[in-house]
């Protein structure tokens, strides 16, 4: 994954404003888990204002239906596919405890909402992934919604209803004591996973370096070995013409006017095994004879 989780979350951050802390809280978390999973999202939208949730009201209507359900003020949106039932205020996001969020391709700027997408390949569709962690940290999903269907939809309503909420209640302390227990057991889970992936990542530096440092040294032992072989090669080379009786063909005739010719030493032949000679020493005799030697020797004796 090539983004870090602190820019996951800052893509979030001002999306996130205004909702209530502990719904805030469970979607830090959200995004946290999710993460951990290979699967980064982006919290689209949080509270929403009346007039916002009206104009999406008025996708998908006409203008007789909104003045029907008292919305004579909102230009009405017919040739938009309808994407809400709730007039504004009958909305969780009216009242900062719902989120809309979105799955954040790997460029950091795109999103997606297609709920088959296996970003991380875990055999998994990313957007079940999403639903499990939110179901896990108490959130309601909108995909489970009997009227329309709201897939990117979760919220967090403490066991009020919207008309509740319009009439001034508000989530009592052990309903919010309650869900913050869950969040924060997760969210401990979610900070033990990071560890262990930022462990992970550590491990994997150090890995590369030693298969680095391998290949280095695989570097320098071949050629070590080539060099090696190539010293072998030669000392080979001289120790066959030290040891090879079979004298070639070319020094024949230099062996035998050498065979012929007395050693100023002791009158002995200069050489007396011609054709036992080895290929050093036919070398040298050859030498010797295109040199005149032989003869010369021949001539003073």
């Amino acid at each position: 994954m090539s983004l870090t989780l602190d820019q996951v979350k800052s893509k979030s951050s001002t999306r996130m404003i205004g909702l209530h802390p502990v719904v805030m809280a469970a979607a830090t978390v959200l995004i946290e888990r999710c993460y951990t999973r290979g699967v980064p999202i982006l919290i689209t939208q949080g509270l929403r204002t009346i007039a916002e949730q009206n104009g999406l009201l008025a996708q998908g209507r006409t203008q007789a239906e909104l003045n029907v359900a008292g919305l004579s003020s909102v230009k009405a949106q017919p040739d938009k596919p309808k994407v809400t039932n709730a007039k504004g205020g009958t909305s969780y996001h009216n009242f900062g405890l719902a989120i809309d969020f979105a799955l954040l391709l790997p460029d950091g700027k795109q999103v997606s909402w297609d709920l088959k997408r296996d970003g991380d390949g875990d055999k998994v569709a990313d957007w079940t992934e999403v639903v499990q962690e939110a179901k896990a940290l108490g959130f309601e999903w909108g995909g489970d919604f009997v009227s329309i269907k709201d897939a990117p939809h979760f919220q967090m309503t403490f066991g009020l209803t919207t008309s509740q909420l319009r009439a001034g209640a508000k989530p009592s302390e052990i309903a919010m004591a309650e869900a913050s227990a869950v969040i924060d057991r997760l969210k401990g889970e979610a900070d033990e996973n990071m560890s262990r992936i930022a462990e992970l990542e550590v491990q994997v530096k150090e890995l590369a370096k030693v298969v680095s440092g391998l290949t280095n040294s695989k570097d320098v032992l071949k050629e070590q070995s080539l060099k090696q072989a190539a010293d072998i090669k030669e000392l080979r080379i001289i120790l066959l013409e030290l040891t090879n009786t079979n004298p070639p063909v070319w020094s024949k005739e230099a062996l035998q006017a050498f065979a012929c010719t007395p050693s100023v030493l002791n009158g002995k032949p200069v050489i007396d095994t011609p054709g036992s000679a080895t290929y050093a020493e036919a070398r040298f005799i050859t030498i010797l004879h295109r040199l005149g030697l032989a003869s010369q020797q021949k001539g003073d004796k």
